[in-house]
């Protein structure tokens, strides 16, 4: 499967075509996100007993207990990657023209593309862990003795170490590098086994290439939601601002009432915008008249 590399510039405008889905196709990219957000935060829930049992059991949480944690929610982390991918799914049939509702996001269910999807998914995470386990390696091992050490105050109720570690600095540079290139090895990859029915190791291997190829227009992408980031933020800020001194006046319900749309509606907002820009990076690498014909049969 070929892949193309983007001149620099091409970052830029993902991220503004990316933010644009939201606005272009509103219903099913909005309400498309409400349903992917109560997903993922019912997930949330799920362990959020086991957490509150372990801090207010009046022992110290045990290695075993946090274990056990994070594997569930890692296991729930994979049943809910095929609505990540019917989302995907989604924003590419509107974008192109086709017929989107919000609930095509279960269509990887109803299609069985569910093994696959979470055999990707299990691929991703040990990439990850050997990622981190290169960057532990590369920078010595005084950041994975800080952290343990972190780990161990939070477990045990303590306060935890007031001084950063030798190479933290390099270790937080090579972190941001490796970032930059996983959010365009993620997004070719799940694009690649979402609209072009790849294989996992298929679409690993596109996912891999494409990023490799595209660096600098994905370290321009970095830069734009970066400083895209920041701008809205002070946006935010101001609005929520004037909602608090409103509401001090009125009612501190009032502020409630007014700050949870607002933060749900930024929530949605920033769910479309992501994987609008997933989309349009892939679209751009890896996507052609295949991946249309795909999609068509994706809305069918």
């Amino acid at each position: 499967m070929a892949t193309r590399s983007r001149g620099f510039l091409a970052g830029f405008g993902w991220l503004k075509r990316g933010i644009g889905v939201g606005i272009r196709h509103p219903k099913p990219a909005l309400g498309g996100a409400a349903l992917l957000m109560l997903a993922v935060l019912g997930s949330t829930l799920i362990t959020l007993p086991m957490q509150f049992y372990e801090l207010h059991s009046g022992t110290p949480p045990s290695m075993a207990a946090f274990g056990g944690i994070m594997l569930v929610s890692v296991l729930i982390g994979l049943l809910v990657l095929p609505l990540y991918a019917g989302y995907l799914q989604m924003i590419a049939a509107a974008e192109t023209g086709l017929s989107a509702r919000a609930g095509d996001i279960i269509k990887p269910y109803r299609e069985g593309k569910v093994l696959r999807l979470i055999g990707y998914g299990i691929v991703m995470l040990l990439v990850y862990v050997a990622l981190f386990a290169a960057v532990i390696a590369l920078t010595g091992g005084g950041i994975a003795h800080w952290y343990m050490q972190v780990l161990t105050a939070q477990l045990n109720h303590q306060l935890p170490p007031t001084t950063l570690p030798d190479g933290f600095g390099i270790t937080m540079l090579l972190i941001f590098v490796f970032g930059i290139f996983m959010m365009g090895f993620y997004s070719i990859g799940l694009g690649q086994v979402t609209l072009h029915d790849r294989g996992v190791f298929g679409a690993v291997g596109d996912g891999v290439i494409g990023a490799l190829k595209n660096l600098l227009p994905l370290l321009m992408l970095a830069v734009c939601l970066v400083l895209t980031w920041i701008a809205a933020s002070i946006c935010i800020g101001i609005v929520a601002l004037v909602i608090v001194m409103v509401g001090k006046l009125i009612s501190q319900w009032l502020v409630l009432a007014l700050i949870t749309p607002l933060y749900i509606a930024v929530l949605l907002v920033v769910f479309a915008a992501m994987f609008g820009v997933m989309y349009h990076l892939w679209r751009d690498v890896c996507g052609d008249d295949i991946a249309m014909s795909g999609a068509e049969a994706i809305a069918a």
